[in-house]
């Protein structure tokens, strides 16, 4: 049967399957007509495969004196997604068969994995989920059988930290969350560090995860060193918060990208300064200089801010001064383009659905516990990510002609 046929099961032997039907338990209950046609049609499995190994049929002729012949059963309890049963797996004298839907030594099929995977991704802690599987399955498990489980996902996540990558990103939004973790009988707060980027395609795609105590632009700069060993070559525009030092980092690794600062973060650390009576109409005024047509509009919208505040706030205009060169590269795009890159909304945006899956976490027992329930977490995040810009061909265009010489066609 090919993989386009589908299985016909005429509708007599769903009416002996279903002769004795009264209520739903019946189908669905632990020892439902589901539970026990998944442990007959897997031991009829096992026996044919015993058939096509030894080359003959159970009580065949054929069987006399042919060097190997069946030895019995022994029992085999194994965990599926939904319970534990308990197989009869034929044997053979020679202790030479291998059945291929359950190899030796295993002792759950994918179904199970997938299934604790999948709540581990969604923040469920080890008890939770031995809870949850004993309540609704019936299914007992160790906490160090889930651990197992979990931490063959760390091979996986090895191999995607280490990908190689894209040469050309055209943006990369970089940003930190914070978690809790135990090291050395201490809790700490450390970083987890995100790189977000945008390929050619405008798809986003995260590049990597990374885990320090401290979030500073010295471990950022070892980030980007390892981005462009794994293949990056040129990024057009990263887009970062106020971090100090951010973007002497992003420019020692990528001189010619365009370091775009958040808007939204300058204007959080310009309120830091301003009374709360005074907040609402000193934003107005800012509003005037971000959202300004052009460059030149906007350093006279911040001569007339600067007038006006000055004498009250004079920390204001001095700090958009002094960040002003990266500040303003998205002034020189389309509205299109300019609302992708004038924040880091779209990384916010991934890290509070990472908040979402951790919110239940205290503090995780290690940093590789954390990596695993991130990566587990991304494969369903990412699955709603939509474009930056639905007309992704208005920026690629804008990023052609501005980084002319650069741009792969």
């Amino acid at each position: 049967m090919t993989t386009t046929q589908k299985l016909k099961i005429s509708n007599e032997l769903l009416d002996e399957l279903l002769n004795d039907y009264k209520e739903p338990s019946d189908l669905l209950g632990r020892n439902g007509i589901f539970a026990n046609l998944q442990k007959r049609l897997l031991e009829r499995v096992l026996n044919a495969e015993m058939d096509m190994h030894l080359g003959y049929g159970k009580h065949d002729v054929k069987g006399y004196n042919s060097g190997n012949s069946r030895n019995g059963t022994s029992k085999k309890q194994v965990l599926s997604s939904n319970r534990k049963m308990e197989l009869e797996v034929p044997r053979d004298r020679n202790s030479e068969f291998e059945p291929k839907i359950l190899p030796k030594g295993q002792k759950r099929f994918d179904g199970f994995d997938q299934q604790v995977t999948a709540l581990y991704a969604r923040g469920m802690s080890t008890r939770d989920i031995r809870s949850m599987l004993e309540q609704q399955y019936g299914v007992e498990v160790s906490a160090s059988l889930i651990s197992q489980v979990t931490e063959s996902v760390m091979e996986d996540v090895l191999a995607w930290q280490n990908r190689p990558l894209e040469t050309i990103y055209p943006i990369v939004y970089l940003d930190a969350i914070r978690v809790k973790t135990r090291e050395d009988s201490r809790v700490l707060n450390k970083s987890i560090y995100l790189a977000l980027g945008v390929n050619m395609e405008g798809k986003k795609e995260l590049l990597g995860l990374w885990i320090s105590e401290n979030e500073g632009a010295k471990f950022w700069l070892g980030i980007l060193t390892e981005l462009n060993n794994r293949g990056v070559k040129d990024i057009f525009v990263t887009c970062v918060d106020g971090l100090n030092g951010f973007p002497e980092a992003i420019e020692a690794v990528y001189p010619q990208t365009e370091v775009q600062l958040c808007i939204v973060h300058m204007i959080r650390n310009s309120c830091k300064y301003v009374s709360w009576k005074d907040r609402k109409g000193l934003c107005a005024d800012l509003k005037l200089i971000y959202t300004a047509a052009t460059s030149k509009e906007a350093e006279s919208a911040l001569e007339v801010f600067s007038k006006k505040w000055d004498r009250q706030y004079p920390t204001v205009s001095q700090l958009w001064r002094n960040h002003w060169t990266h500040l303003t590269p998205f002034l020189d795009y389309t509205p299109e383009v300019r609302k992708v890159i004038y924040t880091t909304n779209a990384i916010e945006s991934l890290n509070r659905s990472f908040r979402k899956v951790i919110k239940t976490k205290g503090v995780f027992p290690n940093d590789e516990a954390v990596k695993k329930i991130f990566y587990l977490a991304l494969d369903s995040i990412s699955k709603k990510w939509t474009m930056p810009i639905q007309n992704w061909s208005i920026a690629l265009n804008q990023f052609a002609i501005r980084f002319e010489g650069r741009f792969s066609i």
